[in-house]
């Protein structure tokens, strides 16, 4: 009864000195033994593993890429146009051992800290380099790239390995949007007011155009229509004349009627001349004509009023 009251704690007593001298290591973690606040064994790979117990103690760090995202912070451009920009940082810690020696009993928390003082140092100086317009444009991943290769060889005196920098978003600062917007709502103005003026030059060039095509056409159309109405004319005359070139009697009658109907009109003022004016030769009888060739005498000859003549 003795022997097994001292055996069963003896026992128990093994079981949890056995138990406590164990350590299994995660394969997403990376372990470090301490002896003393000492480093004296590092544990990479994952598995069961064996330290002191009470003497030794076991410290895990997470294996993993992790993620980091930085404080917004203002930067000055080349153009002076300030911004803010919002990045992140994907790391893994490397060299667990270094990264202990860097940063104590911290760990991870402490680490980022001095993370995040060297991603801010290297963006400033990164986006400092160049204009605005090349941190706004879509071809910025030139100036990220730059941003982690000069955070990696700080970074490695963590033991930490940068693997990417991203920039989130980069804005304009509160303060500066309306000035900015003024400046860019009259940019745009000036760029439509050229425009317009542009427009209303090629307009004057147009119409001015269309209008010289006009006069050009007008003119032509006229000159052309001239020349067919006077071949029109001479045609005409030619017809005439042919015509009354075979009966000259002919052509003075014709010539008659026509002084009848252009002086004959109701509207026409009245007209005073003798019966025996030749203008009426061809209204009189040959009766008619044959009394007046025998009466010579003045006081013998007969008066006769057509309408709208008046006679002597």
């Amino acid at each position: 009864m003795r022997k097994s009251a001292f055996i069963l704690p003896a026992i128990v007593v093994v079981a949890v000195v056995a138990l406590s001298s164990m350590y299994i290591v995660d394969e997403r973690e990376k372990a470090l033994v301490l002896q003393f606040g000492r480093v004296v064994a590092v544990k990479e790979d994952p598995g069961l593993a064996f330290k002191i117990p009470l003497i030794q103690q076991v410290v895990t760090y997470d294996d993993r890429i992790l993620s980091r995202d930085v404080q917004p912070l203002e930067v000055t451009p080349l153009d002076d146009r300030r911004l803010v920009v919002d990045a992140f940082a994907r790391y893994r810690i490397a060299d667990v051992n270094r990264f202990r020696q860097a940063v104590g009993a911290g760990g991870v928390g402490a680490a980022e800290t001095r993370l995040d003082s060297i991603l801010r140092s290297q963006t400033r100086e990164i986006l400092g380099s160049v204009s605005s317009n090349d941190i706004l444009s879509s071809d910025r991943a030139a100036l990220m790239l730059q941003i982690r290769d000069g955070a990696i060889g700080e970074a490695r005196g963590l033991g930490v390995d940068i693997i990417d920098v991203r920039l989130k978003s980069t804005e304009l600062p509160s303060q500066n949007l309306s000035a900015t917007f003024d400046r860019m709502r009259a940019e745009r103005e000036r760029e439509a007011t050229d425009e317009r003026a542009r427009g209303n030059e090629a307009a004057q060039r147009v119409r001015a155009q269309a209008d010289r095509t006009v006069v050009e056409l007008v003119s032509d159309a006229k000159r052309q229509a001239e020349i067919i109405r006077g071949e029109s004319d001479a045609k005409r005359n030619a017809i005439f004349a042919e015509a009354f070139g075979r009966d000259p009697e002919f052509f003075e009658f014709y010539r008659s009627l026509t002084a009848y109907t252009r002086a004959l009109k109701g509207g026409n003022s009245t007209m005073v001349m003798t019966p025996n004016s030749e203008f009426f030769n061809y209204l009189k009888s040959a009766e008619g004509a044959g009394k007046s060739a025998v009466s010579s005498q003045p006081a013998q000859q007969t008066q006769k009023v057509l309408p709208g003549v008046a006679s002597e």
